[in-house]
């Protein structure tokens, strides 16, 4: 390792000072390895001592840190306990022993830890990280819905707010929506079932089932962004590229992907496959956490930053962990509700085949009906 120069010192908002010592360098410097690619020597010297602190206080704290696939490098290799999608990470943090989890992503996720390990307590850096998709409906919206389709079951994608999931009938994930579409059908009777809030899920869920789907309007900022034209784009230009977008996306960017899936998906993908290129439709710290795992593929653009996401940084998982801020919670009454909806789909079987939206690329287009 060569990036200690000179002296560098950190600075924390409480004014505590990290220098960047040869004993902070030896200690960081296997995690130095994974993220040399996508953090530079300039932001390790400054980031490194801060990752050394947050380790410490974890363990002394009896803290765990879940780190989503959206987070940047520094957190996700640097400070993340568990790492992968939402419903996964709240899985693991209701395994573990910690007495405390912090949620290196966005508000819902921490509730769903919440949800799933109420004796324990869930802090978030930044109470401002929120999320485009879960406030496109409320609970008070899924009541209006029932009331408008009586009798049809109700599922509902786990990027929502707690008192949404206590209003639902049972929660997906991106991975299984369509076998929880389908078994939500099976076991009310039915031949349509609600699937919110996504819109673009919900009409990418259609293409692989029978099931009518009914869907609400909503969108993530993200993933809403991609269109055709990108694919067109990178496909003249990178013709060897695989590209791989996320559920979320518009069809018409599914239509022209070569594979679709859920997050946990996608870093499957380029694990098994191992393509020499590769292109990935979503969040762009996706890629560089996937990336430090699979030298050998070059990964490229485009892709857009979530806002809400990058508003945790190493400096708030600091503060939380030193201030024990900031709290979540859920109202017990909420909390019982949507953990029944969210333990009926970690009930069900895993499927037999993982989720792939492109298997029925052949098939015509299927509409859903929009509330």
């Amino acid at each position: 390792m060569l990036i200690l120069s000179i002296r560098r010192v950190t600075m924390a908002a409480d004014g505590f000072q990290f220098a960047f010592t040869p004993e902070v360098e030896t200690s960081t410097a296997p995690l130095w390895e994974k993220v040399k690619q996508h953090v530079t020597p300039m932001e390790w010297r400054r980031q490194a001592p801060l990752i050394a602190e947050i380790n410490r206080l974890k363990q002394a704290k009896n803290a765990v840190i879940l780190a989503h696939n959206y987070m940047t490098p520094e957190i996700f290799h640097g400070v993340g306990d568990y790492v992968g999608d939402s419903l996964g990470l709240a899985k693991e943090a209701a395994r573990s022993d910690a007495a405390v989890i912090i949620q290196a992503g966005v508000h819902f996720m921490a509730e769903t830890s919440k949800i799933l390990s109420p004796e324990k307590r869930v802090l978030i850096p930044d109470l401002r990280a929120g999320c485009s998709l879960a406030s496109s409906i409320t609970g008070a919206d899924v009541r209006l819905i029932k009331q408008r389709y009586p009798g049809l079951p109700v599922v509902t994608y786990v990027n929502t707010s707690a008192e949404v999931k206590a209003e639902t009938d049972i929660c997906c994930t991106s991975a299984n929506a369509v076998q929880v579409v389908e078994e939500a059908a099976r076991l009310w009777g039915v031949d349509r079932v609600i699937l919110i809030p996504d819109e673009f899920l919900a009409r990418n869920v259609a293409r692989q089932t029978d099931i009518k789907i009914i869907a609400w309007q909503g969108r993530c900022e993200v993933h809403e962004r991609f269109n055709a034209a990108d694919i067109l784009e990178l496909r003249a230009a990178y013709p060897d590229a695989e590209i791989l977008a996320h559920p979320e996306c518009p069809t018409d960017v599914i239509e022209a992907s070569d594979f679709t899936g859920s997050t946990a998906a996608m870093t499957d993908y380029v694990a098994k496959r191992r393509p020499k290129r590769v292109v990935m439709i979503t969040e762009c710290s996706m890629a560089s956490n996937v990336a430090a795992d699979s030298p050998e593929t070059q990964f490229i653009g485009p892709c857009n930053l979530c806002p809400h996401m990058k508003r945790i940084t190493l400096e708030n998982i600091y503060e939380t962990l030193v201030h024990d801020r900031y709290e979540v919670t859920v109202d017990p009454a909420i909390a019982d509700r949507a953990r029944l909806a969210v333990q009926r789909m970690i009930d069900l079987p895993p499927p037999a085949v993982p989720a792939r939206y492109d298997l029925v690329k052949a098939r015509h287009h299927v509409d859903v009906e929009l509330i």
